[in-house]
């Protein structure tokens, strides 16, 4: 196995000191740059309802965050691939966002309207549980600071350290403020379609045009729902029929005010 790098067993030793303390974060911060060398960190609390709490940020790069309040927050974080693994409580751990992401994801709006701003390459997630319904995610970035990816070297020691990271940050964050409501995206896009717009879907159509806004190809589509190609592919014709559009980029112009609106209306 490959060894930690120099040192970093003592900024371990340092985070285990300050757990439950102010500084905390920077130190865990310190930490994970000595081992994975990060360009960029962020970690996130998500809860079935409402945007993501932002507990820590740090950046080489001011253009990594520079979209985060203005897209990502506002409601863009609803086609998110790591929202969607909260939504599933997947097992704690480390997700690579290229592992996780839907398979037509670089193609999709969403990527281009907000991933591509971030100039993020590479984005490593540990998931702790520090409450059943609260998931933090600690997101290790590569961007266009470096300029490269992480390796298989860098993946397999952070799948090393993920039991211990796991372990500090659920000790640590063990206060937080549980989850309420539920998040019924599609229920809500299909209520504000209707009010806002007097466009009336179906659930089917509701779902099918959430899961293109994140990055799904129509083939990935069918295998989700039990559904043909051919079937989506009518799916998509009637949605984009009854809003009155004919591309991806219209679609997430006409869903992002009420995604927007979803997220107001969670911290009300």
């Amino acid at each position: 196995m490959r060894p930690l790098p120099n040192a970093a067993e003592a900024r371990l030793a340092e985070v285990i000191r300050r757990l439950g303390g102010p500084e905390f974060e920077s130190v865990l911060h310190d930490w994970l740059r000595r081992c994975l060398a990060p360009d960029n960190l962020i970690v996130l609390a998500y809860r079935d309802s409402g945007p993501p709490q932002v507990l820590y940020r740090q950046s080489d790069s001011p253009q990594v965050f520079s979209q985060l309040e203005k897209t990502y927050l506002a409601g863009a974080y609803l086609l998110d691939p790591y929202h969607a693994l909260h939504s599933s409580r997947v097992a704690a751990g480390v997700y690579r966002l290229r592992d996780v992401a839907p398979d037509a994801f670089q193609r999709s709006q969403y990527f281009t309207e907000y991933y591509q701003q971030t100039t993020l390459l590479d984005e490593l997630t540990f998931i702790a549980y520090p409450k059943p319904d609260v998931s933090l995610n600690i997101c290790l970035g590569r961007d266009a600071n470096s300029a490269r990816a992480f390796s298989a070297a860098d993946v397999a020691l952070a799948q090393r350290l993920a039991p211990i990271l796991t372990a500090l940050v659920e000790q640590h964050w063990v206060g937080l403020a549980p989850g309420g409501g539920s998040d019924n995206i599609t229920a809500e896009v299909m209520r504000a379609l209707r009010q806002r717009h007097g466009i009336r879907l179906s659930p089917r159509q509701a779902e099918v045009a959430l899961m293109i806004l994140r990055g799904h190809s129509t083939p990935a589509i069918g295998l989700q729902l039990g559904l043909s190609p051919q079937t989506v592919k009518v799916f998509r014709r009637q949605l984009y029929s009854r809003c009155t559009i004919s591309t991806q980029a219209e679609l997430f112009a006409l869903m992002m005010p009420l995604l927007r609106m979803s997220a107001e209306q969670d911290t009300s």
